[in-house]
Parts: C-alpha cells; structure tokens; sequence
C-alpha cells in the first residue's frame, strides 16, 4: 500500500488493498474481542500476575541460557500458559492495530470489556458507591458491617485487582505509547478506585464516637499499610485523583482518631459518678477505661503517625501532684506511649478522688489499691507491657503495696493497739482479762466492718492476708499461751478467751470475697472457740 501511494495513488490495486485492510481489521477486532470476553478467567489479575512474572523469567532465561530453571506455579502449568498465550495474542492484536491506524477501535474494546470485569470484581467484594448522606443514614451495626467488608475488599482490590490489571495494560499495550497504557489503565479501573476510597473518607466525616475507634483505626491502618501499593499502581498524572483520595481518607480517619482520643481524654476527666464500688472492688470506669487503653495498644503504628504532633492539654481538675507529664524517667518515650501513659494518669487521678466517697478510710486504701492493681495487671498481660516497660510496672506496683500498707495500718492499727506493747510480760490475771477484752471488742469489730470488703485480684488479697497475720498473729500467740489458762480457771471468766490463734488464721482466710465471706453468725458452727474452762485452741 505504501509503495502504491507513493507511485501510482490512482491504482485500483490500492482500493483493493484498502478494503482488505479494513476486513482484516474488522476480522481482528472481533478477535480481540472475543479474546477479552472467552478468556475471563485467564486473564483474572492473579493469574495474570503470575503469566507476567513467567514471561518475565522466561525472557530473562533466553538472554542466559537455559541454567535457570523457573519454580512450578502454585495454578498449575495449564493456568499460567493459557494466560500466556492469551496475553501474548492481545499483544500482537494491539500492536498490529494500533501500527495499522486502528488505535481507537481497539482501545474502545479493551475499555468497555476489562471495565466490566473490574466492576464485577469490585461488585463481588462487596464495594458499593456510598454517598455521604447514605452512610451517616446506616446504623452502627450497618457500617461496622460494610467496614468488615470494605477491610477485606482492599487488599484484594489493590494486590490483586487494580495490581493485576495494572501489569495486563502494560502487557497488551506494550508496544505502543505510554499514553495509550494510560489512558486504557485509568478508565478501567479509576471509577471503582475512586468508590473504593470515597467510602472511608465519608465514614470519616461522620459523627465521632468512642465506638468507632478501633474501626477507624482498622481502616487507617490498610489504607496506611497499602500505600506503597496504591502509590506504585497509581502512579500517572491522571491517576492523582485516586491517591489524593486514599490520602485524603487518611487524614479526615487521623483527625477523627484525634478527636476521639481527646474525647476519650474528657470522658474520664468529666466522670460524675459518685457511687463508690461496693466493698472498694474495681470501678467499673477502671475496667472500661483500661479495656479500651489496652485495645489501643494494638495500634501502635497506626497511632504513631496520628499523635506524633497531638498535644496534650493538662486539665485544670488535675491534683498539682499529677501536673507531671509521663516522660523518660518513667521509662516512657515514644509518643504513643506517652500519650497511654497519660490517659492511665487521668484515670489514676480521677480514682483518687473516687477514693474520697469512701466514708472508712481503710476502705478506701484498699478501693485504691484493688484499681490501680487491676491497671498494673492490664498492662502487664497486653500490648501495653511494650508500650510503658517494666520500670512504669515496677513503679506502679510499688504504690499498690503503698495502699496496701496504708490500709492495714489504718485497718488494723486498733486491733494491734488493742495487745500489751510486750505480750509475752508478766501480768496479772484481771489485767490479762481487760486486755483479752480490749482485743475481742477491736478484732470483731474490724472484722465485721471489713468482712463485706473485696480485693478481686487473688496475689494482692493473699498479700494483704499474710501481712495482717504476720502483724499480729505472733503478739497474741505469745499473749494467749501466756495467759489463757490463768484468765479461764478464773471465776467467771466465761467468754474472755474466745479466740485461739489458729482461729485469727480462720476468720482472716475468709476476708476479702465481698458479703458472701466468713462472719462470725455464720462461722461460729465451723471454727474452734476457747471455752472457759480453759480447752481452747484451733482443731483446723
């Protein structure tokens, strides 16, 4: 045809070539065509990825010889080589098209078939075009339902789907100009890209709840994660619409997390409750507060991008003794950390002042110590162990046994009070008697008072179990065997000795367990009691 209009342009050779022309064209359209819709399953994006990457080696096995042998596919040998040989018969279509003059008629053919399989992926994962107003209409089982779906729908969308067709573009059109590689890629895939991604930036724009934390966080962290992914796929000029919109997700998902961290902030800062735990157990703030710092704990790297440039605010609430910010010499650094660390300060200050509800002061120690050990225990067992370390632990833990010995102190210090500075002291027997008295009336009335307390934790209750004995235990064992049996052979002296040491061990044994413990009604039937002529001590 060349060589005809160049000498004889009037030939009829020239009609006749023309027309052939345009058959052949038609007959290769069709082809094209019917390649693209018989070989869909061939040409799925992963397998496509796997063809690309044969054709690669294979090329490179060419230029080196035959040393290099490729590993068998995990499709088997027939997948990929179908794929092959369909991808390879696109190629040549296009190449001899386009060289023709017929670039549009192929491309327009590309587009509408390999558009209609991306569609019908995106369809299959479960990705639907949501409008703003539709999803803030949804309720929270609704969206938490769709994020499931969309979390899922991402990774294939973008490692196989948008990955695949991707390397199949630039495979087919591999011959012609970069434009039209891209022009084909992005209309195929830049509609349902676009849907993908406009959903989490819409579900960032709706109303902040403590709830949606963690799927917020779910869905920043695999737009985060899938970046360099997203960033290499779509990577021409008239594909910025698509990662401005996976960028602007991020941001509107990080200022929401934001928000929902200073709400979190106010929340426990703005408890009103004034209802103190029954018997100074765990507050139920502590478990919610507690529960949710340790869940955030899991999303360190999510968080790190979030609050590396959050400040945090001190509230006017806050005790002087709590002003100090968790820092290095806590053993905390990195922001996240720094920024759990003070939630858990808010919360352990906010408890301080729960504490004050409490009208027996030991009780409130022991409120003190049962919530701040249910937070060391918190971090001990999650994620938050890595976050604070073990110097804020050992630091923490200490202050529990601070509250602990305050509380038998102030719990016990009248019963401790109630036996002779020297128990083991020559004494006379009415003196003896007043002192068996003194300590029958402190001992039961620490121990009713104290017999409806809780220590949840079983370490810290047997902790505080051993310590009050340890206290007194061994003063009124050598008080009671110096000057039981002079006290009961004495005329009406029945009833003063009513315990046996073995007996104190008894009742404190059954301190601790809430209302359902021991009492001394209840307890009476099962535990030794000293009669007054004198046959006392503990058969347990």
């Amino acid at each position: 045809m060349q060589y005809y209009v160049a000498s004889y342009p009037g030939s009829e050779m020239l009609v006749r070539a023309q027309s052939l022309m345009q058959k052949a064209m038609k007959r290769l359209e069709k082809e094209f065509y019917l390649i693209l819709r018989s070989n869909r399953e061939h040409l799925d994006a992963e397998l496509v990825s796997v063809a690309s990457r044969s054709s690669t080696v294979s090329d490179e096995d060419e230029s080196d010889g035959d040393e290099t042998a490729t590993e068998p596919s995990q499709f088997g040998d027939d997948v990929p080589s179908a794929s092959s040989v369909a991808m390879a018969d696109l190629n040549a279509i296009a190449h001899c098209m386009i060289g023709a003059g017929y670039t549009k008629e192929c491309v327009k053919i590309y587009k509408i078939i390999r558009k209609s399989i991306v569609d019908e992926g995106l369809y299959r994962l479960g990705v639907d075009r949501f409008s703003l107003l539709q999803v803030h209409k949804l309720d929270w089982e609704a969206v938490d339902s769709k994020i499931k779906t969309w979390l899922y729908a991402v990774k294939v969308a973008v490692k196989t789907l948008f990955y695949g067709e991707r390397l199949l573009c630039d495979h087919v059109f591999s011959s012609s100009s970069p434009a039209i590689r891209e022009s084909c890629f992005v209309e195929v895939v830049r509609e349902g890209a676009l849907d993908l991604f406009g959903f989490p930036e819409n579900f960032a724009k709706g109303k902040k709840t403590l709830e949606k934390m963690f799927r917020t966080l779910d869905i920043y962290e695999a737009i985060s994660d899938l970046w360099p992914d997203i960033e290499s796929i779509f990577s021409f000029e008239s594909t910025a619409a698509v990662r401005n919109r996976a960028i602007n997700s991020l941001i509107k998902l990080g200022d929401a997390v934001r928000t929902m961290l200073a709400d979190l902030e106010n929340s426990i800062t703005k408890d009103a409750s004034k209802i103190s735990v029954p018997g100074g157990g765990v507050h139920p703030l502590t478990r919610y507060v507690m529960n949710y710092i340790s869940f955030l704990s899991d999303y360190s790297g999510a968080l790190s991008d979030i609050v590396a440039d959050f400040p945090m605010e001190v509230p006017a609430s806050m005790p002087e003794a709590y002003f100090s910010s968790p820092g290095p010499d806590d053993g905390v650094t990195s922001p996240v950390s720094v920024r759990l660390a003070w939630l858990i300060l808010i919360l352990l200050c906010k408890l301080d002042g729960k504490a004050q509800f409490y009208r027996d002061v030991p009780l409130s120690y022991l409120f003190l110590a049962n919530n701040l050990r249910y937070v060391v225990n918190k971090v001990r067992t999650s994620s938050l162990k890595f976050h604070l370390g073990d110097e804020w632990i050992e630091k923490h833990d200490a202050k529990v046994r601070q509250y602990a010995a305050n509380y038998e102190r102030v719990g016990w210090d009248r019963v401790m009070s109630s036996l002779p500075a020297n128990a083991a002291a020559a004494m006379t027997v009415p003196e003896a008697a007043e002192w068996f008295r003194k300590f029958n009336s402190a001992f039961e009335e620490a121990y009713r008072k104290q017999s409806s307390w809780v220590v949840p934790d079983s370490r810290l209750r047997d902790e505080i179990k051993i310590s009050v004995a340890r206290k007194i235990g061994p003063a009124y064992r050598r008080f009671y065997e110096r000057n039981r049996a002079a006290v009961s052979r004495q005329a009406g002296s029945h009833g003063i000795v009513r315990y046996a040491p073995d007996d104190l061990e008894n009742y404190w044994s059954d301190l601790f367990y809430g209302p359902s413990g021991g009492s001394f009604s209840s307890g009476s039937s099962s535990r030794s009691s000293v009669s007054s002529s004198g046959h006392g001590g503990s058969s347990h």
